[in-house]
């Protein structure tokens, strides 16, 4: 037997990985929320992030990274300063993976990388917040050593949905 190696990297995201970022975002968020989030909701959030509002990203986002797997765009995360609990904590806004390569540690490889970004910034503690029906983000969080540290709600289209902050202090 021939053991291969794959190529795994964490970078900064670029104006050319536009067309994977829409990728990803469409399958994982289409996964993570279909039931759960109002599916006309859903769609008119899955049409409104073309390449056009990725390339913006990039251009605007401090820590848009992505997770490259043999050269392709395979997930992304964001991260910066925490947008409410605790303004010197950082927070993770979104960490996604195309649902194919979910559940074999490549998260990890993100979740780690957005930590990284995080302490470079001095910034203290970490918060993420998930929607309580998500059960696999909200083990996801648990795993990494995530507690509950507060809660809220969020309104979509007319639907409300109670998400949970994680919380590392």
């Amino acid at each position: 037997m021939i053991e291969g190696r794959v190529a795994v990297a964490v970078r900064k995201a670029t104006s050319a990985d536009a067309d994977g970022l829409v990728s990803v975002f469409r399958s994982a968020w289409q996964l993570a929320y279909s039931g759960l989030i109002p599916s006309l909701h859903l769609a008119r959030l899955l049409a409104r992030r073309d390449c056009a509002w990725w390339r913006n990203a990039v251009r605007t986002e401090r820590h848009l990274l992505v997770l490259e797997v043999a050269g392709t765009v395979v997930g992304y995360a964001t991260c910066g300063k925490s947008r409410g609990l605790n303004p010197k904590s950082g927070e993770i806004y979104e960490l996604y993976l195309e649902p194919v390569y979910q559940g074999i540690g490549l998260g990890e490889h993100l979740f780690e990388a957005c930590r990284d970004r995080l302490d470079r910034d001095r910034l203290n503690g970490l918060i993420v917040w998930a929607l309580a029906d998500n059960t696999e983000a909200r083990d996801f969080y648990w795993r990494r050593g995530g507690r509950p540290y507060a809660r809220s709600t969020e309104r979509f289209s007319g639907k409300v949905l109670e998400k949970i902050a994680y919380d590392w202090p």
